[in-house]
């Protein structure tokens, strides 16, 4: 298979805007994302994804790939989408947030090879989580596995629910996952994806995936031990500066 990396890249942004050009020890946070996925060997293309002409020209001025894409796109699948129906040729499409500026190529590497399984129609990847903050915050997304590492289901919410036992014994009582946001499609199921309405559970969680869940796709998921830096707010920023 070949595989595009698209990098959705917002100028708006409700907690941070103009967030993609900010700089980060001397380069924007875009090109250190862009960057990052040309060091992984399994991604045969990468190309940034934005509807702003600061970011399409900025992307162009360090030599990147880039695509003026609809203003109108409410979510990053729908944008890869746009992207991969004007780049053919393709077979698998690899959705990578524009603002984690250290992501791994390794862990790129390791959502491609979900789709070494012929019947892998979307990927993402998941960690276990170690510290009861993340497991009762409402900002880190829960994942429930079943037996062939398969999504049962996405919450806000710490899931399951551990009967009879003290909240604060819970990460000793059961593995606790936590969802990483980065993912994969089969470019015909990308597709498929991208006609499909809000679902109920979605506006519930707020969570994009749940609609494909509640449409009855699978979505395989693999395990990371690498810690990914998401840069959210400007609070977020001044951390790793």
């Amino acid at each position: 298979m070949k595989f595009l990396g698209v990098i959705p890249s917002r100028y708006q942004s409700t907690r941070f805007p103009g967030k993609p050009l900010v700089d980060i020890k001397g380069k924007s946070m875009v090109q250190r994302v862009y960057e990052q996925c040309l060091l992984c060997t399994d991604l045969d293309e990468v190309i940034v994804a934005t509807d702003d002409q600061r970011i399409f020209d900025h992307v162009l001025s360090f030599g990147g790939k880039v695509m003026m894409t609809s203003a109108d796109h409410i979510n990053g699948t729908s944008r890869c989408a746009e992207v991969a129906q004007a780049q053919p040729g393709f077979e698998g499409i690899i959705n990578i947030q524009g603002d984690e500026p250290f992501i791994s190529p390794e862990q790129i590497s390791d959502l491609i090879h979900c789709f070494d399984e012929p019947n892998t129609q979307i990927a993402s990847m998941f960690k276990k989580i170690k510290k009861e903050e993340e497991l009762f915050s409402p900002n880190v997304v829960k994942v429930v596995l079943n037996q062939q590492f398969e999504a049962m289901y996405f919450s806000r919410s710490p899931i399951p629910f551990i009967r009879n036992e003290q909240k604060e014994n819970w990460l000793n009582a059961y593995n606790f996952y936590h969802h990483v946001g980065i993912y994969g499609f089969r470019n015909d199921f990308l597709m498929q994806l991208n006609q499909l309405t809000a679902s109920s559970l979605e506006l519930a969680e707020s969570l994009e995936q749940l609609r494909w869940l509640e449409n009855g796709f699978k979505i395989k998921m693999a395990e990371t031990s690498f810690e990914t830096i998401a840069i959210d707010t400007p609070e977020d920023l001044a951390k790793i500066l």
